[in-house]
């Protein structure tokens, strides 16, 4: 425990999902910073039941949205691991909201996406500086919408004119964006990510 009051009532009120308990806990001094046995903060646990609205309720009561444990996990995290995704975006925007530089360590960068270079060549303004590779043959846009010959950023650039234009084509007609955190999470119903 790090906190001399055990808060049993708080971690209790938690595993209950009794809201109302989690705020009486709170209002009679349980510290929402206090760990139990595992390492694991009242935040941690709502965050592993996928409960929104007591992952709320401990963040307005002053709970650490990067707080970790010895395992070295987030509450966030962990709600992401168990794929609790109303839970995970609020420990999100808390964890952005605290710190605005956080934001981009939820994508997948470096990132990039195969496509067949024909459908780059429908793109307005596409300029080919790869006349020798048929439409068929397969090109790597990265996340800075560079695209290349091979998977690797920087090497055998093909196409470099990141333009507003070329910005649209990628996302309306590629469909292409780099990914977050939260579209790796499986789908709650069938477990397919």
């Amino acid at each position: 425990m790090t906190e001399d009051r055990p808060a049993q009532s708080l971690f209790e009120a938690v595993a209950a999902g009794d809201a109302d308990a989690v705020r009486a806990a709170v209002a009679a001094g349980d510290s929402p910073a206090v760990r139990d046995g595992d390492d694991w903060s009242p935040l941690d646990h709502a965050a592993g039941r996928g409960d929104a609205q007591i992952v709320r309720i401990l963040l307005d009561a002053g709970a650490d949205p990067a707080a970790e444990g010895r395992e070295q996990r987030s509450a966030y995290r962990i709600a992401l691991a168990a794929g609790h995704v109303d839970a995970a975006r609020v420990l999100r925007a808390a964890l952005e909201a605290a710190d605005p530089a956080t934001a981009a360590q939820h994508q997948w960068r470096p990132y990039c996406r195969a496509y067949p270079i024909g459908r780059l060549r429908a793109a307005p303004g596409w300029r080919d500086d790869a006349a020798d590779l048929d439409d068929a043959a397969i090109v790597f846009v990265h996340d800075d919408l560079t695209v290349t010959r091979d998977m690797w950023r920087d090497e055998d650039v093909l196409y470099a004119d990141v333009s507003a234009e070329w910005t649209s084509f990628c996302a309306e007609q590629l469909g292409f964006a780099v990914p977050d955190d939260f579209d790796l999470v499986p789908d709650q119903k069938s477990g397919v990510i």
